[in-house]
């Protein structure tokens, strides 16, 4: 099952903003927003625990198949997406690595687990292992310390992410490394393509053009962009202008040939014709829609 769209998605969804007096933040969530079912990254660093239903995660390149119970570590500028299967629910950690500030500078390793994810630690943390149980209620008191804000909720939080973090450094470092993860260069280069994309969205790019922005040839680059991303470029491409279509149309002022142009689609037919494909509802029902109309169509994700 996928989610539907929604009024939420951005066109830069990395910017993952903290409390400077706390940079923390644990949510629940159902099911995937549509913008973290884009290829994505941040420089907080992220858990998710899955507390029930399934899906599947695109990490560096790398696809995991989840499950109730499983882990994720996700480290800052780790590329990566999300799936939702069926009912799927989780709890999402994200923290700044300067809150255990304090504790690196007598435990160099305490946040390890993220550095080297993929190497000397699993990205992925399978719910049969015998420590997860464990982890999983680490999450689950640190949740509910976050909603009940007792005093010293604080400490509390930041003790239970170490003995979380302590349990991962002591049961799940590797002996070899994961021969499956994406050079740390050709994930710099897709990471350089899509920043490109994002801020020049009216730009009539090809095949060619992006390829040439790395210096690979055509094949080689639509291979590379396909395996970390999992999609085609100019797939990935076409999904990034329907998302930002989606919130222009939420704002007043221009109309639908102007939003077209603006996301660089040159012809109008064309546009509503992948926007209907994608969205499952047209730019002009949706707008009204956005503007408070009842139109029947049910929206789909953008794919």
């Amino acid at each position: 099952m996928k989610p539907t769209i929604s009024s939420s998605l951005h066109i830069q969804p990395d910017k993952i903003k903290l409390p400077p007096r706390f940079p923390f933040s644990i949510s629940s969530s159902r099911g995937v927003s549509p913008s973290f079912q884009r290829l994505h990254w941040h420089r907080a660093l992220e858990i998710n625990w899955i507390s029930s239903g399934s899906g599947i995660y695109v990490i560096n390149g790398k696809e995991y198949h989840f499950e109730q119970g499983d882990l994720f570590l996700i480290d800052s500028q780790d590329l990566h997406r999300a799936y939702e299967g069926k009912n799927l629910e989780m709890v999402i950690v994200m923290f700044e690595p300067a809150l255990l500030g304090a504790e690196q500078r007598y435990d160099h390793d305490i946040l390890m687990p993220f550095r080297h994810t993929g190497r000397e630690f699993p990205n992925r943390i399978s719910h049969k292992h015998p420590s997860a149980s464990l982890l999983g209620e680490y999450i689950k008191d640190m949740f509910r310390e976050f909603e009940l804000v007792q005093p010293s909720y604080i400490s509390a939080i930041r003790g239970l992410l170490l003995l979380f973090l302590t349990e991962i450094n002591r049961r799940f470092r590797a002996e070899q490394g994961d021969s499956g993860r994406v050079s740390a260069k050709h994930l710099e280069q897709i990471r350089e393509v899509i920043q490109k994309m994002d801020s020049s969205l009216a730009e009539p790019w090809t095949l060619n053009q992006l390829a040439g922005l790395v210096h690979l040839s055509p094949s080689r680059f639509s291979a590379l962009f396909s395996q970390i991303a999992g999609t085609s470029p100019m797939n990935y491409l076409v999904q990034l202008r329907l998302e930002y279509a989606v919130s222009l149309l939420e704002q007043e002022g221009l109309s639908i040939l102007e939003i077209a142009e603006s996301c660089g689609f040159r012809n109008l037919s064309n546009f509503n014709r992948l926007f209907l494909h994608h969205v499952g509802i047209s730019p002009s029902a949706l707008r009204r829609r956005l503007r408070g109309g009842n139109e029947g169509e049910n929206l789909k994700t953008v794919k």
